[in-house]
């Protein structure tokens, strides 16, 4: 029986806190819209609101972080935004405890926890890259990948009983904690960390700002892959909450067989991540990327057929357990080759663009596709998504477009 590769004791920190702070997000999954409905009786217009209009102001507040990150150590900033997200968080009981939440704190809230969410990405995958070693980085990105989606499929079942049975803010309370979990863990790494870039000017630029859309756009091989993500992310997400009227209303299914038909097939997720280093080591890089890029978009249109019933519930586990394995196979290979391709001066401007831009694609066409399906109903609108997802197999590079030497660290100039 072959021995699992380890990565060392300081990525076992690093991955721990991980899944402590991963858990926790999916057990706190949609605390924020079930406390605006149930707690503030908010309407179908402010929840909306609290979906797309939080992440996507939190995208805008995130942009200058990137340029500054880019000049920091990159263990700090992780830390910190762990304990402002747990501040943010655990605002929410504390005032529901005294009798003061609003609907305007839950949108205020939601607006910080998407920056920080943002700014920790960027200065981890940073950092990512100088702890783990090259030839590792496709396994620890696989590693991450199959917890994230053991929370998804174990989090939110455990978080809806949470709800219902010890109050409407304990899976908030749990989240918050999970970062703050998730900033010890983060300090006990340990060792030292190489020293961040030098800055060429004293005040942040605008030419600061957009150093990382520059990289990406200028990449022969990340433009593609980028494009093929906003669109393809954006769809799948944007849909999400037209499935759910679509089961809970118009089909009648309850509550718990929902959330078990979004909770088995993340067994697939878990599958695919950890095949994913084995199908690279003998089929190659590439076509396992663009293989798995094609093959996650042909799933989407057939959830605009799902039927009523027992049937129906099984049906959507086989669609989305297609959808999530590829899905999983797909994103380590790619966040790999992104770290790869990154150089080392601008790893967290670069991040910070591609977070920013996937929350405010997913952000806009969750709003977008809200307004379609208020015309059209949630099947039509569904399936004009599974259209359009057919079309994202295109925005991906056919031959591997890497640049010679993709390692080198060139000067920045901002």
């Amino acid at each position: 029986m072959k021995r699992r590769r380890s990565l060392g004791p300081r990525f076992r920190w690093l991955w721990t806190a991980y899944a402590v702070s991963a858990f926790g997000t999916w057990l706190g999954f949609g605390a924020f819209p079930l406390l605006a409905i149930l707690v503030l009786h908010a309407g179908p217009t402010a929840v909306s609101a609290l979906a797309a209009v939080g992440p996507a102001v939190g995208a805008l507040v995130a942009v200058p972080l990137g340029p500054w990150i880019e000049f920091r150590r990159k263990r700090p900033v992780m830390v910190w935004m762990d304990v402002v997200r747990f501040a943010a968080l655990i605002s929410v009981p504390t005032a529901y405890a005294l009798g003061w939440l609003g609907f305007g704190q839950l949108l205020v809230v939601s607006v910080i926890v998407a920056a920080a969410d943002i700014a920790f990405t960027s200065a981890s995958g940073a950092y990512l890259k100088a702890l783990v070693p090259p030839e590792d980085l496709l396994v620890a990105n696989g590693r991450f990948e199959s917890t994230n989606w053991t929370a998804t499929a174990l989090g939110p079942p455990l978080g809806g009983a949470a709800f219902g049975l010890l109050g409407p803010v304990t899976t908030i309370v749990a989240n918050a904690v999970s970062f703050l979990l998730s900033a010890l863990g983060i300090r006990a790494i340990g060792g030292t960390e190489p020293s961040p870039a030098a800055r060429t000017a004293s005040r942040l630029r605008a030419r600061d700002l957009a150093e990382g859309w520059r990289f990406l756009f200028s990449h022969p091989g990340l433009r593609p892959l980028f494009l093929n993500v906003l669109l393809f992310n954006g769809l799948i997400m944007g849909t999400e909450p037209l499935l759910a009227v679509l089961m809970l209303g118009q089909l009648g299914f309850t509550p718990w067989q929902y959330g078990l038909a979004y909770a088995v097939p993340c067994l697939g997720g878990l599958a695919g991540s950890r095949l994913t280093p084995r199908l690279v080591a003998r089929f190659g890089r590439h076509t396992v990327l663009w293989t798995s890029g094609v093959l996650r978009a042909w799933w989407l249109l057939a959830l605009a057929f799902v039927p009523a019933g027992a049937g129906g519930l099984g049906y959507v586990m086989v669609v989305e357990l297609g959808l999530i394995f590829f899905c999983s196979v797909f994103n380590p290979v790619l966040a790999t080759y992104r770290l790869e391709q990154f150089p080392a001066d601008r790893i967290a401007r670069t991040l910070s663009a591609w977070s920013v831009s996937t929350k405010a694609s997913t952000a806009a066409l969750t709003a977008l596709w809200g307004l379609l399906a208020g015309l059209t109903g949630p099947r039509v609108a569904i399936g004009i998504a599974g259209v359009l997802v057919l079309v994202t197999p295109f925005l991906l590079p056919r031959h591997d477009r890497t640049p010679a030497q993709p390692s080198r660290t060139v000067p920045s100039t901002g």
